[in-house]
């Protein structure tokens, strides 16, 4: 065994230095929720201490347990007792799509989701890319480069490699490994592989800039020709391999992968969201453009390393964006860490599985789709009870303190539209509705409000009419209704 990295230096140092640095950002809805439900509390709190000297200058007493039960009444107490039952719905909700949620909080991120990366292999396209053709180039016959693609790919155990030796074989060519060849494996790092073979002849297989470079260091340039089959192989939206052997270039094998049917609709739907959809991809920048323009994403990261992924979901959140991404590699356990929501594959590693917050059973690359409408349903359900519940403290405000002060002030009769009993059943009636009503509510909150892909003032419209004025209605019927049955026993 020979070691070629200094300590500290290598990949899987890197990756866990990558993974301990990454640090998820609060959600806009969970920092706006914490201020709002924190200032209506304060709120009433002023409200409830600046009744005492308004009821000393009215001459009316008001004891201690009316202006607790009050305070309890008024204080966002429904939407507070919901939350975990809506945070509970919706992990269950992602149970249901086979998605294991670490926390309620990882499917409500989900819904506030601006960007979602997604790689181009097994999401966006059908995932199984195949070699489809071999170009040997000038002074290069074909069967030689055939030989020479198969070699590169014995020690390639991705599909595309095995597709290589697949398509060979179909051509009468086939080689077998020999000990005294020497493998350099596939890694999303190199994106190459090869073979060091025992006559002193090296032989490349890779991504078109990794060949080049390699090949500049030598002082070696690709030919004419082979650029022109490069370019033409990205416009159709396949992928390049170049082969090289000892610094020069044999000839391009030709990888063809399908975009998924009914992909363009589904982007089109996350747009309606306000969802940016970023694809990520290996392939060269051509490719990527083509098969981006194909499938309708927004953006594309082409010829993506590791640390390409993990800088651009940092650049997003240092524009105030929350982002998703799915991996299921070692190498993506950065990204999965530093993304506010990140998938792991079941099937992935450990790393993957341990650095994201959702667990997906199924394997599915386009299950993030799923998790982010699971994700906006459970933010809408959440919006229209704390409307609801908004509004609910507002009515037993005017159901409470007019018949508090209605025997001083003769005048509050107007305010007391419900004609409640006594100040004592009104309160007793207010405090018995607060207890009721969110028992009440649980139903709602865990089966969820359904969603609709519709704009934010669509929405805030909706919220306002059907649960902004049926939170003021419900409570003083509610409360009317028991103070009735009270007025029985009194």
């Amino acid at each position: 065994m020979r070691v070629t990295t200094e300590p500290g230096a290598t990949f899987l140092d890197k990756m866990i230095a990558l993974v301990e640095g990454a640090n998820r950002q609060k959600t806009p809805n969970e920092i706006a929720l914490t201020i709002l439900l924190a200032s209506f509390t304060i709120v009433f709190v002023i409200v409830c201490v600046t009744l005492k000297p308004f009821a000393d200058y009215a001459n009316t007493p008001i004891t201690i347990a009316a202006y607790i039960s009050l305070f309890i009444c008024l204080i966002p107490t429904t939407i507070g007792g919901l939350l975990s039952a809506i945070g509970i719905a919706g992990m269950d909700r992602a149970l249901r799509a086979n998605v294991i949620a670490k926390s309620g909080k990882a499917v409500e991120t989900a819904g506030d989701v601006d960007t979602l990366l997604l790689d181009k292999t097994g999401t966006i396209t059908i995932g199984n890319r195949k070699a489809t053709n071999f170009y040997p180039a000038n002074g290069t016959d074909e069967r030689s480069f055939i030989e020479l693609a198969v070699l590169s790919s014995l020690a390639d155990d991705t599909p595309e490699g095995k597709s290589i030796i697949e398509l060979a074989s179909q051509k009468g060519v086939q080689q077998r490994k020999d000990a005294s060849m020497e493998f350099i494996g596939f890694t999303a790092e190199t994106r190459s592989s090869g073979v060091n073979l025992s006559d002193g002849r090296k032989i490349r297989k890779g991504a078109q800039d990794t060949i080049r470079n390699a090949l500049l260091k030598e002082g070696h340039e690709m030919s004419a020709a082979v650029n022109e089959r490069v370019k033409l192989i990205s416009e159709n939206g396949g992928t390049p391999l170049v082969v090289a052997e000892n610094k020069q270039v044999k000839g391009v094998i030709e990888l063809q992968d399908i975009i998924k049917p009914g992909i363009h609709e589904r982007f089109e739907r996350l747009r309606k969201m306000g969802v940016k959809t970023v694809m990520v991809t290996g392939d060269n920048p051509l490719t990527a453009k083509y098969i981006a323009t194909k499938a309708g994403v927004d953006d594309f990261i082409a010829e993506a390393r590791p640390e390409d992924k993990m800088n651009y979901i940092k650049a997003e959140q240092q524009s105030g964006k929350l982002v998703a991404m799915m991996g299921d590699g070692t190498n993506d356990a950065p990204a999965l860490a530093q993304a506010d929501v990140g998938v792991a594959m079941n099937s992935g590693t450990q790393a993957a599985k341990e650095a994201g917050n959702m667990v997906d059973l199924d394997n599915d690359p386009t299950k993030l789709i799923e998790i982010v409408e699971i994700g906006k349903q459970l933010l809408i359900t959440r919006g229209t009870l704390t409307t609801f519940s908004i509004a609910n403290d507002v009515a037993k405000y005017f159901a409470i303190v007019p018949a508090l002060f209605i025997a001083a002030l003769p005048g509050l009769q107007g305010l007391n539209i419900m004609n409640l009993k006594s100040p004592e059943s009104a309160i007793l009636s207010a405090v018995i509705f607060n207890a009721i009503i969110i028992p009440l509510l649980i139903p709602l909150a865990l089966r969820g409000v359904q969603y609709k892909p519709i704009g934010a003032s669509a929405l805030l419209r909706r919220n306002l009419v059907i649960y902004g004025i049926g939170g003021v209605i419900v409570p003083f019927i509610g409360i009317k209704i028991i103070d009735s049955i009270i007025g029985l026993f009194l």
